[in-house]
């Protein structure tokens, strides 16, 4: 990128005129990766300080059964497999209660799309969750699940949302998204739940008063091009609602330990790569700066390994994700150093070793609990990066 262009982007940056979409191509171009993240960390420190927000959270899959078969998905399996699972709700409620300790503030719940499973399964789980766990918000089910509620259920989107919430749901997850333009998506995805629906869906949320995450999974067969314009489809979607808390990059998995049963349901790690933690780096700082209108960027450290989070937190990132045992979307990454688990205490770690002050959230980014930073006097101590 020539010194001209690159003046010019930070002018924007600095003050606060809004990038395009061939900024965002540019910046993806640049090779200048310092450059990049101090930009990103500049707008990133503008909007939350020296914060490091995270949550205490778990995650719950009710069934991996599921009617599509997502090119890069090895969590669904098909009725009659033999590790094909479907929780009755007892259960579920058995295993969320198994996880309430250490103050547990969220349950996350993300599941196939069931083929069999009646509608009423659903509202039900939530409602039984909630009198279980009264003081842990449910976050709960993907755009593309809600979309699945309205076929088995014969409802509308609107009449499931006000069931839903009635029953105790505060927030979507922001899974289904992958990536929007239709040149990769029909590519990568086995459902129909594209654009249309998944805004459709999350407007009505944001309508009905949920404040939802959005997200975007990068680095298999997608261009820049591709990251860009799904960060600007939901850049305009947050201008109409001011729905969506946070954005969250979620990095493509190769599935190295999940053939157990010899096969390959990620058929698209034949003919792709993961993308390098530079990759990553730049993929939070473009979109850090091109989503204006957000105020939260998560780094969700399963899928990118714990030091690559770390650095993100320098990239624009202000959110390290939760205290997860367990996460069975996508491979554990454990092949590149990802922990099983983090405590709350690992997290407070993590995010004072890479120079930021901890902040305890709850669903809502409401502040639970604020933390010491850094310890200032000690000359190891690493400190934001000033800009």
């Amino acid at each position: 990128m020539d010194v001209g262009l690159k003046r010019e982007l930070e002018e924007k940056v600095r003050s606060g005129e809004r990038l395009t979409r061939e900024d965002g191509i540019a910046l993806y171009e640049s090779d200048d990766l310092a450059w990049l993240g101090g930009l990103a960390h500049e707008v990133r420190m503008r909007k939350n300080g020296d914060v490091v927000h995270f949550n205490v959270n778990r995650h719950l899959n009710m069934t991996n059964v599921c009617t599509a078969s997502c090119a890069y998905c090895s969590f669904q399996r098909k009725p009659g497999e033999k590790d094909a699972y479907t929780m009755r709700i007892e259960e579920a409620v058995k295993l969320a209660k198994a996880m309430e300790s250490e103050n547990l503030t969220e349950l996350h719940i993300v599941n196939g799309l069931h083929p069999n499973l009646p509608w009423r399964y659903y509202p039900r789980s939530l409602r039984e969750l909630k009198a279980a766990l009264p003081n842990v918000s449910l976050k709960a089910f993907t755009a593309t699940e809600i979309h699945h509620f309205e076929t088995i259920s014969g409802l509308s989107a609107s009449e499931i949302l006000d069931e839903l919430i009635d029953a105790g749901l505060e927030s979507l997850t922001g899974g289904g998204a992958e990536i929007f333009d239709w040149e990769v998506r029909q590519h990568i995805v086995d459902h129909r739940t594209h654009w249309e629906d998944w805004s459709r869906i999350h407007r009505l949320a944001h309508e009905k008063g949920l404040k939802t995450p959005c997200t975007m999974l990068y680095g298999h067969i997608e261009e820049p091009r591709h990251r860009v314009d799904h960060v600007l489809r939901l850049r305009e979607l947050q201008d109409e609602t001011n729905g969506f808390q946070v954005f969250i990059p979620l990095r493509y998995q190769h599935d190295f330990v999940d053939m157990q049963d010899g096969k390959v349901r990620n058929r698209l790690q034949a003919r792709t790569q993961m993308a390098t933690g530079a990759e990553a780096l730049k993929t939070f700082a473009v979109s850090r700066l091109l989503f204006d209108n957000v105020p939260h960027v998560k780094v969700f450290w399963v899928m990118h390994g714990v030091q690559t989070a770390q650095l993100a937190l320098q990239h624009g990132a202000d959110d390290m994700d939760g205290s997860v045992v367990e996460y069975k979307i996508t491979h554990d990454a454990d092949n590149y150093g990802t922990p099983n688990k983090l405590t709350r205490e690992d997290l407070l770690d993590l995010i004072r070793d890479a120079g930021f002050r901890p902040v305890e959230r709850n669903t809502r980014y409401e502040i639970i609990r604020e933390y010491d930073g850094p310890d200032p006097l000690r000359r190891e101590s690493p400190q934001p990066m000033r800009v």
